[in-house]
C-alpha cells in the first residue's frame, strides 16, 4: 500500500505532466522549446530560487550541508563510473557526464516537493544550483576539453541565489506585493520543465539497446548508492536525506545530450541513455520516495 500511495501521490503527476509533453509534440503541435528554455532558464527558475531561499524553512547552516551533499554526490559517482568506464575501454567523453549529471530540474524539483514538502524543495533547489554550476563548467569541460566557471556563474539562477542568500542573511522585508509576483512566476517552472522533458522524450531514439539500458540502470544506481552515503555521513534529517538520495538518483539530464550533440560525442547513445533513464525511473522512484518517506 505504502508503494502505490507513493507512487499515486508523488511520481503520477510527474510522468502524467510528462506524458503530456510526450504526446502534445507525436501529435503534430507545435512547441517553442527556446522560447519556454528561456523562459524558465531566465524568469521562472530564479524566481522559484528567490522564493525558496528568502521563505526557506531551513536554516542557513542545513543549506550549507544540502551544498556540500551536491558537491559530494557527483563527486563519488563521477569517480565510480570512471572506474567503470576505464575498464570497458569506454569514451569518457560519451559516458562520464551521462552517468555524473542527473535531471534535477525537470524531475527533482516536483518529486522533491510532492514527497518532502517545502522542505524538500528548498534541499532540492540548493542541489539544482550546486549542479548547474557543476554541469555547465565540467559538461563542457569533459565534452571539449575545455571549462568555463565564468559562464556558469553569470547563469541566472546560480546569481540570483547570491542574491537570495545576501536578502535572506540581511534580514531585508520585502514587500508582500514582490513576494506574491515571484511566486506566481516561480509556479510555471515546474510545470513547463516536465512538458519540455516529455517534448524531448519524443524525439530520442533508441540505439544499442542492451548497452543502454545497462548504463541507464547504472545512473540510478550510483545515484542511489552516493546519495545514501553522503546523507547518512552528513547526518541530515529524514526529509533532507530523500531530497539529497531522490536528486541523486534522477535519470541521465537531457543538457547531456545536448552537450554530445554539440561536440559530436555519439549524441544518439547519450539521447538513448536519457530516455531509458527516464523510463526506468518510473520503477526505481516509487520504490525509492515509499522507502525515504
Amino acid at each position: 500500500m505504502d508503494l502505490i500511495t507513493a507512487l499515486v501521490d508523488v511520481v503520477a503527476p510527474v510522468f502524467a505532466i510528462i506524458a503530456v509533453g510526450f504526446l502534445w509534440d507525436r501529435s503534430g503541435r507545435p512547441f517553442e522549446e527556446k522560447m519556454v528554455t528561456d523562459l524558465v532558464v531566465l524568469i521562472g527558475a530564479p524566481c522559484l530560487m528567490f522564493n525558496s531561499i528568502t521563505g526557506a524553512v531551513l536554516p542557513v547552516q542545513q543549506m550549507g550541508l544540502a551544498a556540500l551533499a551536491a558537491l559530494i554526490c557527483p563527486a563519488i559517482t563521477a569517480l565510480a563510473a570512471g572506474l567503470v568506464i576505464k575498464t570497458l575501454h569506454l569514451n569518457p567523453k560519451v559516458y562520464l557526464p551521462a552517468l555524473t549529471f542527473p535531471n534535477v530540474g525537470n524531475m527533482g524539483l516536483p518529486v522533491c516537493l510532492f514527497a518532502f514538502g517545502q522542505t524538500g524543495l528548498a534541499v532540492a533547489m540548493v542541489y539544482f544550483v550546486v549542479t548547474n554550476i557543476l554541469q555547465f563548467t565540467f559538461g563542457p569541460a569533459i565534452a571539449s576539453g575545455k571549462a568555463d566557471l565564468w559562464a556558469a556563474l553569470r547563469a541566472p539562477v546560480v546569481l540570483t541565489s547570491f542574491v537570495s542568500l545576501a536578502v535572506r542573511f540581511s534580514g531585508v522585508v520585502i514587500p508582500h506585493w514582490v513576494t506574491k509576483g515571484v511566486t506566481l512566476m516561480g509556479g510555471v517552472v515546474i510545470p513547463l520543465m516536465l512538458l519540455s522533458l516529455g517534448v524531448a522524450l519524443a524525439r530520442f531514439k533508441v540505439v544499442r539497446i542492451s548497452n543502454t539500458f545497462a548504463f541507464s540502470g547504472l545512473r540510478i544506481a550510483l545515484g542511489v548508492g552516493a546519495g545514501w552515503v553522503v546523507a547518512t555521513g552528513l547526518g541530515l534529517s529524514p526529509a533532507m536525506t530523500g531530497a539529497v538520495v531522490v536528486q541523486s538518483s534522477m535519470p541521465v539530464a537531457v543538457f547531456n545530450f545536448l552537450y554530445a550533440e554539440m561536440y559530436d560525442n555519439e549524441p544518439q547513445e547519450v539521447a538513448g541513455m536519457v530516455l531509458v533513464s527516464t523510463l526506468l525511473s518510473v520503477i526505481s522512484l516509487p520504490i525509492l520516495v515509499s522507502v525515504l518517506r
